[in-house]
């Protein structure tokens, strides 16, 4: 097969942009007039697991501390997690809860967030409204109005936003944008993503599955004393009290539950469907299906599938996506029509389909790509996920990731979850933010915080 003519697409357009170094916002006064090796002042909240690592890569090299980066505060309700920080930048201010950090942000040009879920938005609005870079961990938010929240206000404060979807900055999906956007397997109207992974609810099938997974189908009933080092009033945020239990903490535990997470979906569906987000443009979808167990309405869903319906977007035709979890794969893998590959994103084109994980990706039917000549590449090479970010809170240059891109990400990855919920079709009103077809699903577009917390 000869090589496919390629356009020059929205998302190639705005990728040319990072190669060129080209800015896509005004740097704040205080770094405007910087070089690239001015000295950034960067606050982080949230300093173990995820957090701790987002720590060393942003703030250390080669187990030193960075000369262009000053560590200014570290927050964290787990004092084991905030002392052994503070070991390594013992200059830095220590809090406990954020809220007091965002009392006194004059030395602080950014902001790491690598909380828990729930509180991800309630961390990052200050720093935006403060005019402060963030980089926030994925995914962005616990529900569909905080993404939208999150997404204007980033907009309004013109500054350098990231989620960490680290594989976004490596090279196989890069590739792979590439040669769909070059048209490859031709014009796409059906991908599927699925993934192995079944954390949530389980049923005795998922639980077999997955035997590393503590097995819990219900709320406990018992209480139990929080880990002296743990604040867990703080750990709660804005989330409605409710006894500690070891089923919460530590993470990931509390991700299956509705009141910290969203489950499997919105975890892992910031990185397997950011590849077809990013590849065919995917923007707001028109509706959404679900299928899966009875709703519980504490924890989420350990396997379930959930069917997205786009409309043409430019060029591109009107597409579906279908994500599927745990227990449930696509007709076609089911069938043995493609390799069996424990997650992956298959798309679906004209010409022929692409199947790619984290890793590889292969054209099918392989026998009619022997002759096919790779598209040239047009995407530049990432320097990784938190260098970009770095990089862009310094010279106004983009980043892969930033909030305008992964806030409609967030907010498409949320509705397969209000959809399975809501345990019906809805159809989406992007623009006013609410289900037309199934009023009683629009309480799944947000929740009520407990006092004390706000996004006002």
């Amino acid at each position: 097969m000869s090589q496919p003519a390629q356009h020059v697409t929205r998302r190639r357009f705005l990728s040319s942009t990072l190669a060129t170094g080209a800015a896509t916002f005004a740097a704040p006064a205080i770094l405007r007039a910087a070089g690239a090796n001015e000295r950034l002042n960067i606050a982080f909240i949230g300093v173990g697991g995820r957090g701790g690592g987002n720590l060393k890569r942003l703030a250390m090299t080669g187990g030193q501390a960075r000369d262009d980066v000053q560590v200014v505060a570290l927050c964290d309700v787990n004092r084991n997690n905030l002392d052994s920080a503070a070991g390594l930048f013992p200059q830095a201010r220590k809090y406990v809860d954020f809220r007091e950090l965002y009392t006194f942000t004059d030395d602080i040009d950014a902001v790491v967030v690598s909380t828990t879920e729930h509180t991800h938005a309630y961390a990052t609005l200050p720093a935006l409204k403060a005019g402060k870079h963030v980089y926030c961990e994925k995914p962005l938010t616990h529900n569909v109005v905080e993404a939208r929240i999150i997404t204007e206000a980033a907009e309004k404060a013109n500054v350098a936003t990231q989620m960490g979807t680290q594989i976004h900055g490596m090279s196989n999906y890069r590739r792979v944008v590439e040669y769909i956007q070059a048209g490859a397997i031709g014009p796409v109207r059906e991908a599927h993503v699925w993934v192995d992974r079944a954390w949530g609810r389980q049923s005795a099938e998922d639980a077999e599955r997955h035997k590393d997974i503590v097995h819990v189908t219900e709320r406990p009933t018992e209480v139990m004393t929080p880990p002296a080092h743990l604040d867990w009033d703080l750990w709660l945020g804005p989330a409605q009290h409710r006894p500690f239990h070891e089923v919460y903490f530590p993470g990931p535990k509390w991700y299956r539950w509705w009141d910290f997470g969203n489950g499997t979906m919105s975890d892992l569906g910031s990185h397997w469907v950011d590849l077809p987000f990013w590849a065919l443009e995917l923007d707001a979808p028109l509706s959404i299906e679900a299928d899966g167990p009875e709703p519980h309405p504490e924890i989420a869903p350990a396997s379930m599938s959930a069917r997205y319906e786009y409309g043409p977007r430019g060029e591109l035709p009107a597409c579906t996506l279908t994500w599927y979890q745990g227990s449930y794969k696509p007709e076609i893998w089911k069938a043995g029509g493609i390799p069996q590959w424990d997650s992956g994103v298959l798309f679906v084109g004209e010409k022929g389909m692409l199947l790619a994980d984290y890793g590889k990706f292969v054209l099918l039917p392989e026998h009619d790509f022997q002759d096919f000549a790779p598209p040239e590449p047009f995407l530049p090479v990432s320097p990784g996920q938190h260098e970009e970010w770095l990089n862009a809170c310094k010279t106004g240059s983009p980043t892969g990731s930033p909030f305008s891109y992964s806030g409609p990400l967030t907010e498409a990855n949320h509705l397969g979850n209000v959809a399975f919920r809501a345990g019906g079709k809805i159809e989406w009103d992007s623009q006013s933010l609410r289900i037309t077809n199934h009023e009683a699903a629009n309480q799944f577009l947000s929740r009520e915080p407990r006092d004390g917390w706000s996004l006002g």
